[in-house]
């Protein structure tokens, strides 16, 4: 899998050693104090609180400096069986060494039943790592769709890194190949992938999902595909190269690994695995917390909006997300129920070329122009936020038909998760003509970071409170 992918597992496995440490220590002592032995035990909460923080500290260190976080998810039995043992003997030990230096008076048996019940809680969890990964990422995370450009040698065994990385999410899509390709419909790995000419790009890109492009083509011949590098780059469709020559692009550059094969990408979009990882985390958490406070403001939003007008309280449309990507959009309907049907006998008054946006437009109801007003139709893409179809903060989802008519410098925002407010959002919200709205998105994407998200949001909320540029 590819070193991102590395570094998430290393941080998750960590992060369940701790837990794990914790409860091991938790079930020894409480075992240990009911114990009927000579002599009594018992911690003082700093104490205890000392001696939990030195073994999850050393527990994990162990972990790093063996590299056990990489190998857990794909070793044999065997060899997890025998990492824990001595992961948990070293931690075992070092907490003797550490009850020493601070002259702590800590039972012998206790020390022996907290490292026995670590390493049965980390073998139990490892065994079945793999099978856990798995499922999470089937039930919960999104496919990543690449395609392999070139159909020599070096693209065959991309293609099978590929196959074997897709317990990973990783989706081999298909191949493309040029005028000096061989003729083929199809590559058989295995199994069957289909063969596009690489002049047909541009319809594909716009066609189905592609999340990114490895080229692994002879270097003479990659001068010859610089417009295919810029059209990648131009629309945020990160490019990896297989072999050791830079084209001229602009997107960041960086080393990346495949197995045993190093890759360079080209990416103009963000990429750090692990500031996106933390982005995600902070989408559920806050998500998850709103949610649960507003939901009862929800429900009797819902119940006066049914009886002020005829239709459904939730307004569902499709939208587009991550790399173009379908999903259902949730909002409180705001509009009456015939509006869609009105679109084309009022799109001369919109104020925007392509997304529709009409001042004091005639299709919203009493009710839907104050939930509109102070954005609290937008509560219900909470859920969308939750399920991971959207993010707090991003480019604000598009409607297919929208997307169909973009340049292709527009198309780039839609290669970060589309968001609940933005940039735009803070310049004015409905003020901002639709050119300096699709520059702002592009704006935010190159210019992305935990500290600019948590500045949109908290200038978002007194934009709200205050419904300042709201039509």
């Amino acid at each position: 899998m590819f070193r991102g992918h590395h570094r998430k597992a290393r941080i998750l496995f960590g992060l369940s050693d701790i837990a794990l440490v914790a409860l091991a220590f938790e079930l020894a002592y409480a075992t240990r104090v009911r114990l009927e032995l000579a002599n009594e035990f018992y911690l003082t909460e700093s104490v205890k609180a000392l001696l939990l923080g030195w073994s999850m500290l050393t527990w994990v260190a162990l972990g790093y400096w063996w590299d056990l976080y990489d190998r857990i998810d794909s070793a044999h039995p065997r060899v997890i069986l025998r990492d824990a043992f001595r992961q948990c003997l070293m931690g075992a030990a070092s907490l003797i060494l550490f009850e020493y230096s601070r002259r702590i008076d800590l039972s012998r048996f206790f020390v022996a039943l907290f490292s026995a019940y670590a390493w049965v809680l980390l073998c139990l969890f490892r065994l079945n790592a793999g099978r856990m990964l798995r499922a999470v990422r089937r039930e919960f995370g999104s496919p990543h769709y690449v395609m392999v450009a070139g159909l020599g040698g070096g693209a065959l065994r991309l293609g099978r890194e590929l196959e074997a990385a897709a317990a990973y999410g990783l989706r081999l899509s298909g191949f493309l190949a040029d005028a000096n390709d061989p003729a083929v419909s199809e590559v058989e790995l295995d199994a069957k992938y289909p063969v596009w000419p690489l002049a047909q790009l541009p319809e594909l890109l716009r066609r189905q999902v592609i999340d990114e492009i490895i080229f692994a083509v002879d270097s003479r011949r990659l001068p010859e595909l610089e417009e295919v590098f810029l059209l990648c780059d131009e629309e945020g469709v990160s490019t990896r190269v297989a072999i050791d020559f830079f084209p001229h692009v602009n997107s960041e550059i960086y080393l990346d690994r495949l197995g045993a094969l190093p890759l360079l990408t080209f990416s103009a979009t963000p990429h750090d695995e692990i500031r996106l990882l933390v982005k995600r985390v902070t989408d559920i958490v806050l998500a998850g917390a709103a949610l649960i406070i507003l939901f009862p403001a929800m429900l009797a939003i819902a119940l006066v909006i049914r009886l002020t007008s005829p239709g459904p309280a939730i307004f569902r449309q499709v939208r587009c997300g991550l790399n173009g990507r379908k999903f259902v959009f949730y909002k409180f309907r705001s509009m009456r129920e015939n509006a869609h049907e009105m679109r084309e006998q009022l799109r001369h008054l919109s104020q925007r070329e392509l997304a529709l946006k009409i001042p004091n437009d005639p299709r919203l109801t009493p009710v839907g122009r104050f939930l509109r007003k102070f954005s609290i139709d937008e509560w219900p893409q909470l859920w969308n936020v939750l399920k991971g179809d959207m993010s707090l903060v991003g480019p604000r989802p598009a409607v297919p038909e929208e997307v169909e008519q973009y340049k292709g410098w527009q198309r780039r925002r839609l290669r970060m998760r589309p968001g609940l407010t933005c940039l735009w959002a803070v310049n004015g919200r409905d003020a901002v003509d639709f050119e300096t709205w699709m520059k702002l998105d592009m704006q935010y994407i190159d210019s992305w970071s935990l500290a600019l998200d948590w500045k949109i949001i908290l200038r978002t909320i007194p934009q709200v409170l205050t419904g300042r540029g709201a039509n």
